[in-house]
């Protein structure tokens, strides 16, 4: 039972079990989440474009309005364990898809390194290399597909 308590929560709890502060903990700040994607109609397969959100700030990483976003932004998704299970689109690097599937958080995620900047400097976040919505025509989002 004390090696139960010494394990850090996502270890030991559910998505669903989380409080509202363990889960918001959970995000590594990357900000993939707010790339635009592309799916294919025929296979259903994902494309990540390196296009943002017009209301992630692409120096911290973070929505400028994370309170207000599914009001001001309609097709932004709001993650949380209801919706969780369904969402295959989640890079494979994100604390709650891991979580999820059962595996453990990577050494970069700030809930291990104790340091919100791990996730940059670690090359997971889109910081540096992302482009705002407002600066790509929506006709054009094939052009910035990634990786």
């Amino acid at each position: 039972m004390v090696a139960e308590l010494s394990k850090p929560f996502w270890k030991t709890l559910t998505l669903e079990q989380m409080t509202r502060e363990q889960w918001e903990s959970l995000c590594d700040g990357c900000a993939r989440c707010c790339l635009h994607k592309l799916e294919d109609e025929d296979t259903g397969e994902i494309y990540y474009t390196n296009v943002v959100c017009s209301r992630l700030d692409p120096g911290k990483c973070r929505c400028t309005r994370y309170r207000d976003r599914s009001r001001l932004v309609p097709d932004c998704l709001v993650l949380d364990p209801a919706t969780i299970h369904s969402l295959d689109w989640l890079p494979e690097t994100c604390a709650y898809r891991l979580v999820r599937d059962g595996d453990d958080l990577p050494d970069w995620h700030p809930l291990v390194s104790g340091d919100r900047e791990s996730v940059h400097a670690a090359g997971v976040s889109v910081r540096g290399w992302s482009v705002s919505e407002e600066q790509v025509a929506l006709v054009d989002l094939a052009d910035h597909i990634i990786g």
